[in-house]
């Protein structure tokens, strides 16, 4: 009898365990959300993580409401892609900077590039913003810094005559051994191996940096329940710590 009631108890208990849907890029996303799972299921949630490799689906998936939340795109590009979309989802958690990196296969200092140089780029608009922002900070180029979001049209100066090769992110390492050197996200370099602060050339300032990792939610549920919880675990001490220790300063904690 006793054993039977224990038997319906944990029944029970796993019965009224909830799902929260995440939508995530691999690396570090769904690593970092695989180390918050057991702080949700001590809440009574099980944590489904649903992986993409790219930007644009995981949005699209979160507005069709089949992800509670996703993880894997800063806030510049958000509101890019709300503006562009029509969708009105919102930031709820700052929780990790990547730093952008510029790599190669072919050269091992920037100073080695020569004229007229082939340059992979991310082709979404804040990224390859961004990415040009690297480079600049380099001396490669110089930008019109009346423009928010650059592409190679608003180069002002090129001394090397550098020619862009504008990609999407994901193939951005793929791409490698086809160009002289590649400006990539870092989710998509540590997803191919490539560690920012060991591999890359040239590494985005991390300080005053805008291109925090978000956690969002379509608009109107930043307060329930399953987005409390989830916010809650992943800007806990536990995921700090677990940031810090598994990335060693290549994902940086923002909160």
């Amino acid at each position: 009898m006793k054993k039977f009631l224990l038997c319906a108890l944990l029944s029970s208990s796993l019965a009224l365990a909830e799902n929260i849907v995440v939508g995530a890029t691999p690396v570090p996303h769904a690593e970092i959300l695989e180390a918050i799972t057991p702080e949700l299921k001590a809440q009574g949630y099980d944590l489904v993580i649903k992986e993409f490799n790219d930007y644009v689906l995981p949005n699209k998936a979160l507005d069709e409401k089949d992800l509670d939340a996703n993880f894997m795109q800063h806030e510049p590009y958000l509101r890019e892609f709300n503006a562009n979309n029509g969708t009105k989802i919102n930031a709820v958690a700052s929780v990790h900077l990547e730093p952008m990196g510029a790599y190669s296969t072919k050269i091992k200092n920037i100073n080695e590039l020569a004229n007229g140089a082939k340059i992979a780029i991310p082709n979404d608009p804040t990224n390859e913003s961004r990415a040009l922002d690297v480079l600049a900070s380099a001396g490669l180029i110089k930008l019109n810094e009346n423009v928010k979001l650059r592409t190679p049209i608003d180069i002002i100066d090129n001394p090397k005559k550098l020619v862009f090769v504008e990609l999407e992110g994901a193939t951005l390492p793929r791409a490698l051994s086809e160009v002289d050197l590649a400006v990539i996200n870092s989710n998509f370099a540590l997803n191919a191996n490539l560690n920012p602060l060991n591999d890359a050339l040239i590494i985005e300032n991390a300080q005053n940096n805008p291109y925090s990792n978000i956690l969002a939610v379509r608009a109107g549920d930043e307060n329930t329940a399953k987005t409390t919880a989830l916010k809650n675990a992943i800007t806990s001490q536990k995921a700090k710590d677990f940031i810090k220790q598994k990335y060693q300063g290549a994902v940086i904690p923002s909160f």
